[in-house]
């Protein structure tokens, strides 16, 4: 798939939905480690997890403003190729992680408007990648997951440093379109391909990545 458009499956919990996102033809796979969020795993749940993920396809690691303690511990047990930060990371902090981990960093940029755009150029100077998601209600415990969309086209035509992703609301009937509009060469899918929170459904997930593959 590396020639269209790349796609993320993140928030997987078990074993089946990790063999379908493989076997279906993922770019990336991501594993949940912020406990607020239903997708979270335990440090050796996403060991095992990954442990057969194929060496092609990237293996994301999600966080939510993390602590050295933490990052030390998922780095000594669990293979990753990307960490993901997810919270309020300022950009010297995503840069002084990628200093000292040595790991790319894939920063999510919360977006509920054009204006919100503008805080991606400072990340866009020390992340690998930007991740955009529709922006979390002023309620919500979890800055990410929450089945929210915002509108696409304004990214269109906007350029970064780096190269970023489309997240937020995302569904096999929703995608092709949300590619179209956003312009976007990677999507990123979690509770859209979900039978219920934090269950992934196979089936959903085949079909998000075969519409992908259409566009």
């Amino acid at each position: 798939m590396a020639k269209g458009v790349q796609v993320k499956i993140c928030g997987l919990t078990d074993e089946e939905a990790v063999d379908a996102a493989v076997e279906a033809g993922a770019d990336f796979v991501g594993v949940v480690f912020f406990e607020k969020s239903p997708r979270h795993v335990t440090i050796e749940r996403a060991a095992e997890l990954l442990q057969f993920v194929p060496e092609e396809v990237q293996r994301v690691g999600l966080f939510v403003e993390p602590d050295d303690a933490l990052l030390d511990t998922v780095m000594n047990n669990v293979r990753l190729d990307f960490f993901q930060f997810h919270g309020k990371e300022s950009p010297e902090r995503v840069e002084a992680v990628r200093l000292e981990y040595g790991m790319p960093v894939i920063k999510a940029v919360g977006i509920a408007g054009p204006a919100d755009l503008e805080l991606a150029e400072a990340y866009s100077q020390v992340s690998d990648w930007l991740l955009f998601d529709a922006k979390a209600p002023d309620h919500a415990d979890r800055p990410g997951g929450n089945a929210a969309a915002f509108d696409w086209a304004i990214l269109n035509g906007r350029r970064w440093p780096c190269p970023w992703m489309l997240a937020g609301g995302l569904t096999p009937d929703n995608v092709a379109e949300a590619v179209r509009l956003s312009g976007a060469k990677a999507v990123d899918v979690s509770s859209g391909v979900e039978s219920s929170p934090g269950v992934k459904d196979a089936a959903l997930i085949a079909k998000f990545i075969a519409a992908v593959q259409q566009v």
